[in-house]
């Protein structure tokens, strides 16, 4: 009691205010403890040769002649399916291979030099076709006194409509509106346009190689173990079949089908297994001319008929969209950064003037960048300019000289579809590689660039698989002009990505600006964006110093 009375209650002392709670630690970085990561590159760094180095003049030669040969498989296969149709025979196919040839030589001249300035050959586009069915079906109704008249009649048809479609590429390029265009994409854009510039060829690939299973697949396992396996073995071999592998190949496959042909193998087989394998069913070493020079009108005058010029207005805007992706292809694999808007601009208008000359030489269909070709840059590791314009002499050549032209010509549908199954891959693949300098982790960025690829696959399809033996498409409506402008842009791929993408990447909101590559895009855009654009993209000869500043 007295010890309580005696005691003093000191007040607690004031408690002191607990520090904040720490942010909890972020979890550690996966990646960094499983290896390295890689930043992204603008340009590839494992190419041989880039798009302004060349390698020596004989190595120059066999590549150039390479692309000579990967140009020729699609020039044959849309020759051999179309002009049967057109009632033409095995001289006129020849011939109209021979203008296909020689147009896609000069238009890859042009497109070298004062173009795109992009390792691009210009090869036949199959975006013609819907429009050359038209064509067909309209003159199948009237009366010729024999199907060669016809096949004249339809050729000179064709000839008024490219050259009327011509001057829409020719002021969508040269009006700079292409460009302007351009400019509403974005990496994310850019992902499934080049994609589907590879992955929407794909019935050139196992498909067609299905016809003849017995050449075109030991073609394609030959190739991926010679260029891939059997360079491993030695450093000159490394060398050799890297670069060469593909022509090696093809002389090794042709040769078995050759042995198959003269052996009997398919005396008793189906037509259209015969028209497939047999090394001596294109009849065009019979049939072409040892000397023939393409000319203008060389089918006569031009016919002009509405109707049809409005169909292969379609087909120009297609070929457009399409060499557009590829040019972004072209560019990564040969090592050069992305063509600036002006560049695509310009290009596209000489793609124009090039139609135009292809209607005035009465050529077939229209010329586009050839995907094929695209692809055998990465397939070598050699994206030289150089290489790309002394194959335009190759064509030249084989484009006159018929018989020698024809030779090569014969060599098997399936070999080249063996081939494009590896080259049209590369394409595609390049195209994913633009996702690095965007974030493939967004969920925005996810969703555009999934339902603009599987967009971009089935709506194409469905055109395709809806399409009438006569080449009549699911739009059918009383004005057949409108049917082939809608049947031929929707059955494009690469059209439908260039749609679909640009319109969800620019409606969509995005977290960041960063989040859709525009910091990184941006700078392409403009002709002194990027110190690299006039290394890779200028004019020759100083040309810039005389042409008006707003062609540059």
């Amino acid at each position: 009691m007295g010890e309580t009375e005696n005691h003093h209650h000191h007040p607690p002392p004031p408690q002191a205010a607990a520090p904040p709670a720490a942010p909890p630690a972020a979890p550690p970085s996966l990646a960094l403890s499983r290896g390295p990561t890689w930043t992204p590159a603008e340009q590839l760094h494992q190419l041989q040769y880039c798009i302004h180095s060349n390698p020596s003049w004989p190595q120059a030669l066999l590549l150039a002649f390479q692309h000579y040969i990967v140009n020729l498989g699609t020039t044959v296969l849309i020759a051999s399916n179309i002009v049967p149709l057109m009632g033409g025979t095995h001289g006129d196919k020849a011939r109209v291979i021979q203008a296909l040839l020689f147009m896609s030589s000069i238009n890859t001249l042009l497109q070298t030099l004062i173009g795109s300035r992009l390792p691009t050959v210009m090869g036949a586009s199959i975006a013609y076709t819907l429009p050359l069915f038209s064509i067909i079906n309209d003159y199948n109704d009237e009366d010729f006194a024999s199907p060669h008249d016809r096949f004249v009649h339809s050729m000179r048809t064709i000839q008024g409509s490219m050259i009327v479609s011509s001057f829409l590429n020719i002021i969508l390029g040269y009006g700079r509106a292409w460009g302007e265009l351009t400019r509403f994409f974005s990496p994310i854009v850019v992902v499934p346009v080049v994609c589907l510039v590879g992955l929407g060829l794909f019935a050139r690939g196992f498909p067609l190689l299905g016809n003849c299973v017995e050449i075109g697949l030991p073609m394609l396992i030959l190739l991926m173990i010679c260029q891939q396996y059997l360079k491993r073995i030695h450093s000159r071999a490394h060398l050799i079949l890297e670069r060469f592998a593909l022509l090696l190949c093809i002389g090794i496959v042709w040769a078995f089908a050759a042995i198959l042909t003269v052996s009997g193998a398919y005396n008793n087989v189906k037509p259209a297994t015969k028209q497939s394998c047999r090394t001596d069913r294109s009849f065009l070493m019979s049939s072409a001319p040892w000397i023939k020079i393409p000319y203008p009108f060389q089918w006569g005058t031009p016919i002009f008929r509405a109707s049809h010029v409005f169909g292969m207005l379609g087909a120009a805007l297609v070929s457009s969209a399409e060499s557009t992706g590829t040019f972004f292809a072209a560019a990564r694999l040969s090592g050069a950064t992305a063509p600036p808007a002006h560049v695509l601009s310009r290009s596209i208008g000489l793609q124009g003037i090039g139609m135009l000359l292809e209607g005035l030489f009465g050529s077939l269909v229209g010329t586009t960048a050839s995907v094929e070709n695209v692809g055998l840059l990465g397939l070598t590791h050699i994206g030289s300019r150089r290489v790309v314009q002394i194959s335009t002499a190759f064509m030249i050549f084989f484009s006159i000289f018929g018989k020698f032209g024809a030779f090569f010509a014969s060599i098997p549908l399936p070999i080249f579809a063996a081939i494009y199954c590896i080259l049209l891959g590369i394409v595609a693949a390049s195209g994913i590689t633009f996702i690095q300098f965007a974030n493939s982790n967004s969920m925005r960025n996810i969703y555009v660039l999934g339902v603009s690829l599987f967009l971009g696959l089935s709506i194409p399809q469905y055109f395709v698989t809806s399409r009438t033996f006569d080449g009549h498409g699911p739009v059918r409506t009383n004005a057949v002009w409108f049917n082939d402008i809608l049947n031929t842009i929707f059955s494009s791929h690469t059209t439908v990505a260039i749609i679909v993408g640009t319109l969800l990447d620019n409606t969509l909101e995005a977290n960041h600006v960063e989040d859709r590559g525009i910091p990184w895009w941006k700078p392409f855009q403009h002709s002194k964006g990027d110190v690299r654009t006039e290394e890779f993209y200028s004019y020759p000869l100083r040309i810039n110093e005389y042409l008006p500043s707003r062609f540059l």
